[in-house]
């Protein structure tokens, strides 16, 4: 019989990030517009919500296009080669389509033509989820041992624009970044992930699926449109992510004064201000982008790690918490020792369908008290 080889091994170092990147759409949707249809006012949504502003994909643009931008950005900050790369996963819950992965799209957008493929939806908790399904692949890449692990969502499609509990709160976007061995230690360390599926109700989109398939019924009455008991979402927070994280750092022995970052899921920047001092974090630790691009579902994080990164708010050995929630209900929470470059020139990205790039560098905001807006992209009437 045939000899049996040996499992792979992780390399000395281990594995850890090694760039990032993050792609924003160019139209920016102020309060106003949001407001009137949604039956409220500028001044209510920045009191309830914190947000100013958000993004939103133009017509031609699928989750695909902008899953594509944020990993071609991500391979430029890390210097690698698409060729390179051995697995591209996405996470998503607005898909291009049901069928194929959006992650086969992006493989083929990039040029990873070597790279295996797939989507996995844990709705705004999928980014984590996914970086921990893709640290446990790594050592099984071989000759392509790099991945690409990206969050990207486009809530704007799926928004009834007249329900103030969510029109008010999404925006579109993607960020992504590339995973591979590193020389100086292990960057990336196992996550904590929790299902809580007694409370699958609370989040959600009714129809589309195999229990209530599209029909002109289910068009008619809004069951594809994305629901939310936001009441009901932020006491399952309020309750649930104080023990997440501790359980995340006790896991570690990563005393809370040791860490360097926090980087939440940017749900609701309210939200986040009563949470934080339940945390035990320090305060200056806290990063947010939710201001100005509003909830961007799976792709906040990622988005939120970019901009800290062009911030210049990361060194090397900088101990980094992500902590994520969403749909099912689902949370999890990693932590990550920063294994990426500092930040350095600006990088001319090109654009992975051949336009020109909107959201580059120059758009990112950082991610520390108030982002910045940008200015370099068009407004919605």
């Amino acid at each position: 019989m045939p000899r049996l080889t040996a499992p792979p091994q992780a390399p000395v170092g281990g594995y850890g990030i090694l760039g990032t990147g993050s792609y924003l759409p160019p139209v920016v949707v102020p309060n106003g517009p949001v407001a009137a249809a949604a039956g409220v006012t500028d001044e209510w949504i920045v009191r309830k919500t914190g947000i100013r502003e958000r993004r939103h994909a133009r017509p031609d643009q699928a989750a695909s296009d902008l899953a594509a931008h944020a990993a071609t950005a991500a391979l430029a900050t890390a210097g690698i080669d698409p060729g390179a790369v051995g697995l591209v996963l996405v996470a998503t819950s607005t898909p291009d389509h049901p069928q194929p992965a959006t992650a086969n799209l992006v493989q083929h957008l990039i040029g990873a033509d070597r790279a295996a493929a797939f989507d996995l939806n844990a709705v705004c908790s999928g980014f984590v989820y996914a970086l921990e399904v893709a640290r446990t692949l790594l050592p099984g890449l071989g000759p392509t041992p790099y991945a690409l692990v990206i969050g990207v969502d486009v809530y704007s499609r799926i928004l009834d624009p007249t329900d103030r509990r969510t029109a008010v709160l999404f925006g579109d976007g993607a960020g992504a970044v590339l995973l591979g061995p590193t020389p100086d230690g292990p960057g990336l360390h196992p996550a904590i992930l929790r299902g809580v599926g007694a409370e699958h109700r609370l989040i959600g989109v009714q129809a589309g699926g195999s229990r209530l398939p599209a029909s002109a019924r289910t068009v008619a009455d809004g069951s594809h449109h994305f629901r939310m008991d936001g009441r009901a979402v932020r006491a399952f927070v309020a309750e649930e992510l104080p023990a997440l994280v501790h359980d995340t750092l006790a896991a570690h022995r990563l005393p809370a004064p040791d860490l360097d970052h926090f980087i939440p899921h940017q749900a609701n920047g309210v939200m986040l201000d009563e949470l934080a001092p339940r945390l035990g974090l320090r305060p200056d630790t806290l990063r947010r982008t939710v201001t100005h691009y509003g909830n961007t579902g799976a792709a906040s994080i990622p988005l939120t790690l970019d901009a800290t990164f062009r911030a210049d708010l990361l060194a090397p050995g900088h101990h980094l918490l992500l902590a994520a929630f969403g749909g099912g209900m689902n949370l999890a929470a990693t932590l990550c020792t920063w294994t990426g470059p500092r930040h350095g020139p600006a990088i001319d990205r090109p654009a992975a369908n051949g336009r020109p790039e909107e959201g580059n560098r120059q758009n990112s905001a950082p991610a520390t008290g108030e982002p910045r807006p940008s200015t370099a992209s068009a407004s919605a009437p």
